[in-house]
């Protein structure tokens, strides 16, 4: 009931009555008033005023069920959330739950993990009350091949999101970073549970490090935060709904044509790396070459020293800015 009527409040550029929230809710006022304290106890505050009713005057930074699902906007990515306080990573329990048989757009979330994860087994700092750490669950009707371009579209998404919400300037680095003044801002894992050529369920997972104010000694000169960027706390709850509408719209586009080629200048336009030399880093060999931009299929187009150009596979190499991370 939390979550209806933060959504109503919300939604309305005035009072909302008691007697309104009754009848949409189907509850007594007596029920609407004990919401009504709860929702101040955690930080919101809201203006009550005799024979006009409720307002909503400001919202604080909480993360919970009943504050991302009044935030929800969406056909289906994220209609159905999970959240928890403490959690061991939520693309551990958005995998279990696409086992179980949780829907597509399943969304899981968490205040903290104990055992986050990035690309290739890394780990992810977690702490408590300050970033974003979600996965949505998908069940896409597409070969298994296909399913890396997801990071990307993914990628594409919490970028759009990012300027929506902070008006920040933010970068891609492929194929899973988001950066700020070339630093990791954002990380994506996208895992997937497959047959030979059939999908079981794909969960791509976002960490954003929102409300920091300062990172861990080894990572600072190489990780920034919005807090950091912004000098001002930002809702990590907006920021969810906003990259679950963004990531609806994207799916979609991809879906039409099961390939990125309708996002894909705007992706090249977002690239960090494009027209700069890298440091390709794969299983057999390493050497340097110009990132030029991605193609349809989401594979990063290089051009070696000898003028020759190939297409670098996300799940084959890393890629590295021959001067620093980006």
């Amino acid at each position: 009931m939390k979550a209806e009527i933060l959504k109503m409040l919300r939604e309305s550029n005035d009072y909302v009555s008691g007697q309104q929230l009754c009848e949409k809710l189907g509850v007594s006022r007596t029920a609407v008033w004990k919401a009504i304290n709860q929702l101040k106890e955690e930080g919101y505050q809201v203006e009550a005023v005799r024979n006009r009713g409720y307002h909503i005057v400001e919202s604080p930074d909480v993360i919970s069920k009943e504050e991302i699902v009044s935030m929800i906007d969406t056909n289906w990515a994220g209609q159905e959330v999970y959240y928890y306080n403490i959690t061991d990573s939520t693309n551990i329990r958005a995998k279990q739950l696409g086992d179980e048989g949780a829907p597509h757009g399943t969304l899981v979330t968490a205040d903290q993990q104990s055992a986050g994860r990035g690309r290739r087994g890394r780990g992810w700092e977690s702490p408590p009350g300050c970033s974003v750490y979600m996965s949505i669950l998908l069940r896409p009707d597409i070969p298994p091949v296909k399913a890396p371009m997801l990071t990307l579209v993914m990628a594409l998404s919490v970028a759009g999101s990012l300027k929506d919400c902070t008006d920040l300037d933010v970068q891609i680095k492929w194929p899973n970073d988001i950066i700020l003044n070339g630093k990791k801002l954002v990380g994506i894992l996208t895992e997937m549970s497959t047959e030979i050529d059939y999908i079981n369920h794909v969960v791509i997972g976002v960490g954003i490090n929102v409300n920091m104010e300062y990172l861990p000694e080894g990572i600072r000169d190489k990780a920034t935060s919005l807090r950091l960027a912004t000098g001002h706390v930002v809702r990590r709850s907006e920021l969810i709904a906003s990259t679950m509408k963004q990531f609806e719209r994207y799916y979609g586009l991809f879906l039409e044509s099961r390939n990125l080629e309708s996002m894909r200048e705007e992706y090249n336009q977002l690239l960090v790396n494009r027209g700069k030399e890298v440091r390709i880093l794969g299983g057999k060999e390493e050497y340097n070459a110009v990132a030029l931009g991605i193609n349809s299929e989401g594979e990063l187009l290089v051009r070696r020293e000898d003028g020759s150009e190939e297409a670098v596979f996300a799940g084959e190499v890393s890629v590295r800015g021959v001067y620093g991370y980006v």
